[in-house]
């Protein structure tokens, strides 16, 4: 909720600090007798009035859940000094990893409560960096973010997208690296793409949408169109490289190589983790043809097709095609037949996960049961070295390009901040970049890896944090989130909000579900469709585990999850309302029928299927956390949050959820709906914005789990 308004209504319906007999008295939420026919099932939808976030009875049904959530927050005298030590512990400076363009490196820096990472440039390493542009400076306060950034290869020019109020809606600008003065350059309603500049400076690819005809938050995206924008002329100028208006829900991502001859389009659709790819011959680096024929590559959408580098003709891609753990195959375009390509990096144990060329040679990251490996390879795929990662976990943004002789990269963990480290290709020394100071002593804790059986029997890990002294005696407060699907990897992380749960005495639990590809895309694909179930099996067998083996109890067990995370979490309630004291979904996809109608939803058809099938709707409707909650049943104490600009899963999802949740109720534990105003689905989101929400979901379990944190 916005603070300042949280502060004012404070203590205005606290309730009696210390015990949850006293039963809530929710928000009046009218339901309406809207029904639907899914293929002869009459399914009600009596809040679907809720769907529009800008309505005024919307707007005062918000008003009145921000006021009951500050109330019954303000009945938690911890709150206060979790929102002090989550402050201090985040006030430490931190880098992401650096980049050359031009001669010149440019980086990522936060001093610590800056709201938004601001970004530096700087002749090399040694010398002091100087701001390039400042985001903080766009907003008081904080909610307008960049939203992708890209520098020409000359290092002149920063092309940057800016987002406001979480929104995925983009609008890019054009900065002169050296006076660091804006272009006059404007490119309006661009989303889910980036620019990618020519060769000669002179412009850049991107792909964006018509501009919308209704409510840009919540109407559904059509028609992605590919353009070229030169600098310094209008948007109305753009040149349009290429379109299908027979396939509107088509989306292009570009790739010029590294030597400036092709442009390689990746088509998305969607979620569907299969790809098409489109190649165009530029001709002259320093004139590109802009127009021109599509040569199709990968003309059908059979596997997972990911752009790697080039040599001369030769295109490398990274693929899942006949490997589901991933291999490089190069592509020759004088002879573009699909049996002319030849592998070059054959499918290992490890799944790959991403690949780059630098300095003529593959760097090649793998997933090594979801922690990470790197290993350099030469182009004919012989193994050079594997990298010599500080201990287990993961390995976050790679940079270099052909002409560098180096890579920077970060490693991070649960409990190791995420540090940038350099790696000299030719010589093979690595170096310390920068290594962050903190407030946290990692010494007294530990992680974990642990493996449990999910209830088919398949094999699942879990990553275990704790204080080192930890007894396993059932009562320790744990949080278990869990993601489970679009290919997405949990892999090891360093969390502020965390750290301090961990203070707190609190376990934290991470298992890798089936969903994600930390196995590659048999393991994502076991957990997609009418296989989503094998999702909610294994984050209930993780639940148990815990449980059987003594780290916590049900009734000090939170289930926490962000997005599909959020679906993940209202499920499992659903399922197993029993195992669980405390639930948290955010941003969550609440509504399986219903989810595909609005923005971007529609493109996770491939994922879930769609309700509009006869045959996908049965299991859609079987765990649908809004179509399945039982009136009478008795849940555990849940935090339902959202943000009302959120355009990636609109926040009707949450809204129509909580009103349900609080009308089905048996029992006294609370279900609150903090809804935060300019706010999206968590990208760009400020710090100050953050240390509120973390200090809210982080009060709440301290009162509903009934902890004692030492000190508080």
């Amino acid at each position: 909720m916005n603070r300042s308004t949280a502060t004012l209504l404070a203590g205005a319906l606290a309730l009696a600090t210390g015990t949850e007999a006293q039963q809530i008295r929710y928000p009046e939420t009218r339901r309406s007798h809207q029904t639907d026919d899914y293929h002869g099932t009459r399914v009600a939808d009596p809040y679907r009035w809720l769907e529009d976030t800008d309505a005024p009875e919307t707007r005062r049904w918000i008003e009145a859940q921000n006021r009951l959530t500050a109330g019954w927050l303000a009945g938690v005298p911890q709150r206060a000094a979790i929102a002090r030590r989550l402050t201090e512990l985040w006030n430490y400076e931190r880098w992401g990893v650096p980049f050359r363009r031009g001669g010149r490196v440019f980086s990522f820096r936060n001093d610590g409560l800056q709201n938004q990472s601001v970004l530096y440039v700087q002749p090399s390493l040694a010398d002091a960096p100087r701001v390039l542009l400042d985001p903080n400076a766009l907003s008081p306060d904080g909610t307008v973010s960049l939203s992708t950034t890209s520098v020409s290869e000359d290092g002149r020019l920063l092309a940057y997208g800016v987002s406001s109020g979480g929104s995925d809606w983009q609008e890019f600008r054009v900065r002169d690296v050296d006076t660091g003065r804006d272009l006059p350059d404007r490119v309006r309603w661009v989303k889910f793409s980036g620019a990618e500049w020519t060769p000669d400076g002179r412009g850049f690819f991107y792909a964006r949408y018509p501009e919308p005809t209704g409510n840009a938050l919540t109407s559904a995206l059509a028609n992605q169109r590919l353009y070229y924008h030169r600098v310094g002329t209008p948007q109305s100028e753009d040149v349009l490289v290429y379109e299908r208006p027979d396939r509107p829900t088509w989306g292009f991502d570009p790739e010029v190589t590294d030597d400036g001859r092709w442009l390689v389009v990746t088509v998305w659709e969607g979620s569907d983790p299969a790809n098409r790819v489109f190649v165009r011959d530029l001709g002259d680096p320093a004139a590109p043809r802009l127009t021109g024929g599509m040569l199709p590559l990968m003309e059908e959408a059979d596997a997972g097709w990911h752009f790697v580098g080039s040599r001369g003709t030769v295109l490398y891609f990274r693929t899942d095609a006949e490997a589901p753990r991933g291999r490089i195959v190069a592509v020759d375009l004088r002879a573009p037949e699909r049996s002319a390509w030849r592998t070059v990096v054959p499918q290992t144990e490890d799944a790959l996960t991403d690949a780059r060329i630098v300095d003529g040679h593959f760097v090649a990251e793998y997933l090594h049961d979801a922690h990470s490996r790197v290993r350099l390879l030469t182009l004919e795929g012989r193994p050079v070295r594997d990298l010599e990662l500080p201990t287990l976990g993961s390995v976050g943004a790679v940079t270099g390009e052909q002409g560098d002789t180096e890579i920077f990269y970060s490693f991070t963990s649960f409990l190791y901040p995420s540090t940038v480290f350099r790696h000299e290709l030719r010589t093979g020394r690595t170096e310390t970049v920068f290594a962050p100071k903190t407030g946290f002593d990692p010494a007294r804790y530990t992680t974990e890896q642990v493996f449990y059986t999910s209830r088919d029997g398949a094999r699942v890990p879990m990553f275990l944090t704790y204080r080192k002294d930890l007894e396993r005696d059932g009562s320790n407060p744990t949080q278990l989130y869990g993601y489970g699907g679009f290919s997405w990897n949990l892999t090891p992380f360093y969390s502020v909000p965390v750290l301090v749960w961990l203070e707190m005495g609190g376990i934290y639990a991470t298992p890798n579900l089936r969903g994600g590809a930390e196995y590659g895309e048999e393991w994502h694909r076991a957990g997609m469709l009418e296989r989503k179930q094998n999702v909610f099996d294994d984050f209930i067998a993780a639940a148990e585990y815990l449980v059987r083996e003594k780290y916590t109890s049900p009734e000090k067990l939170a289930v926490s999850g962000d997005s599909n995370g959020g679906l993940l979490v209202g499920a499992v309630v659903n399922q197993r309302p029993e195992l669980f004291g405390a639930s948290l979904p955010a941003v969550g996809v609440m509504d399986m029928l219903r989810y595909h109608k609005f923005t971007i939803g529609w493109g996770w058809v491939p994922e879930y299927g769609s309700a509009d099938d006869p045959r996908q709707f049965p299991w859609l409707y079987a765990y649908s956390p809004l179509h399945n909650l039982r009136p009478g049943a008795r849940y555990p104490a849940t935090l339902v949050t959202t943000g009302d600009h959120d355009d990636r899963v609109v926040p009707g999802h949450s809204f129509k959820y909580a009103a349900a949740l609080q009308a089905a109720q048996g029992g006294e534990a609370p279900v609150l709906v903090p809804v935060e105003t300019r706010a999206g689905h968590g990208a760009g989101k400020p710090t100050s914005m953050q240390i509120e929400e973390a200090a809210d979901k982080l009060a709440f379990l301290v009162r509903v789990l009934g902890m004692r944190p030492a000190g508080m």
